[in-house]
């Protein structure tokens, strides 16, 4: 019996290998080159001396803040990146958090320019002598020595009353100002009670309950007191009915 035999017969010729072999090292070629375009493309766009935000633009209507203070924020975040990679919202935040602005918009400009829009924090009052509260009834931390030549009313309280203070403020204000009087100071203290430091000196003692009622029976009982002739120190209203009278000790010539 004839053994049969079987030969594996390779019909490739060694031109069409090569070439196969060929093709192979262009695709892998081609893929490496462009994970090395990418990589220097990444590298070149993330330098921020290649692509510096070197322009700095602020807009909005600014009264006590400066050039400086913005300029400083930004410049000393912990990492200035490249135009192409840095977080606005970053440099927002860094803007937000300086005492004056209430309010900061950031956006980037072709091809190196930062542009800020800033809205400042409007002052009304003086808090505890040291900060100030906006409109809002929020206290925010400048100092209050930058509004001087405001005169602003002081108000003085403990901490986070400042809203339900200005609320009041705005409640008594008015009806003193159609009397003729002027707000110096507002005071609630840890009890409750409210405390009136008129622009003329006269302090007036409100209680804790009913201050609106007895705010107006100081109006209507002012006009009879300053018929006295002396010099009023305070008003003690924390009473059903009438008030009590402190008045100022003249000093002796």
């Amino acid at each position: 019996m004839t053994e049969a035999v079987v030969k594996r017969i390779n019909f490739l010729s060694p031109s069409v290998v090569m070439k196969r072999w060929g093709g192979l090292a262009f695709f892998l070629f081609v893929i490496g080159f462009t994970v090395w375009l990418i990589s220097a493309t990444m590298n070149w766009m993330t330098d921020a001396n290649r692509l510096p935000l070197s322009q700095l633009v602020i807009q909005g209507d600014l009264d006590y803040l400066t050039t400086d203070d913005v300029r400083q924020a930004i410049w000393h975040l912990d990492h200035l990146s490249s135009f192409m990679t840095q977080d606005v919202d970053d440099i927002q935040a860094a803007l937000e958090a300086l005492p004056w602005v209430a309010q900061a918009s950031v956006r980037k400009q072709w091809p190196d320019t930062l542009k800020v829009y800033l809205v400042e924090h409007q002052p009304i009052a003086v808090w505890n002598s040291k900060y100030l509260v906006n409109q809002q009834g929020s206290v925010f931390k400048a100092d209050s020595k930058q509004v001087t030549d405001l005169q602003l009313v002081h108000l003085a309280g403990p901490e986070g009353s400042s809203k339900e203070e200005l609320e009041v403020l705005r409640e008594m204000q008015p009806r003193l100002q159609r009397a003729g009087f002027e707000i110096d100071t507002l005071a609630l203290n840890e009890r409750r009670a409210w405390r009136i430091w008129l622009t003329n000196g006269i302090r007036l003692e409100l209680g804790r309950e009913a201050r609106i009622e007895r705010l107006e029976r100081f109006i209507w009982l002012y006009p009879e007191l300053e018929k006295q002739g002396k010099e009023i120190d305070y008003v003690d209203l924390r009473y059903d009915i009438g008030a009590a009278v402190g008045w100022k000790i003249v000093p002796e010539q």
